[in-house]
């Protein structure tokens, strides 16, 4: 794979069984912006909120696309470091993130991710850095 096309073609149809088991659907992908939604029902915690966990698999998720696109050519992305403020709940609906650049070097990239609920009110913002290495990133075996 060589085009931002052909990578986000991958990538929306390999996002693997966690994305898919917490029904997260990539809508956007750009180098300048990743967007994806996920629905709060079935990624909440006892209380009836969205997990909070579940909004740092979003974030992840985002983070880690955009990183790909943004890898130089003979790189692809691992996340070194997440972290996340919750800033409101979420009880029902979707929520949908927002992946921008902060930082695009050879070797790392760091991306903000913002999370809204359906009226647009920030639930959660996090920040993601992914390091850019060179090795075959084909599974072995």
């Amino acid at each position: 794979m060589t085009s931002n096309a052909e990578i986000a073609d991958f990538l929306r149809a390999n996002m693997g069984a966690l994305n898919e088991r917490m029904g997260v659907e990539l809508v956007e992908i750009t180098p300048e912006r990743v967007v994806a939604t996920m629905p709060v029902e079935g990624n909440t915690q006892p209380y009836g909120l969205l997990h909070g966990g579940a909004s740092v698999v979003l974030a992840e998720t985002l983070g880690s696309v955009a990183a790909a696109l943004n890898a130089p050519e003979g790189r692809f992305a691992v996340g070194t470091d997440i972290n996340a403020t919750h800033h409101r709940s979420a009880t029902k609906g979707l929520v949908t993130g927002v992946a921008t650049p902060l930082h695009l070097g050879r070797t790392m990239a760091s991306f903000e991710i913002a999370i809204t609920d359906e009226d647009g009110r920030r639930v959660c913002t996090s920040r993601i850095t992914c390091a850019l290495i060179e090795r075959d990133p084909t599974p072995k075996g």
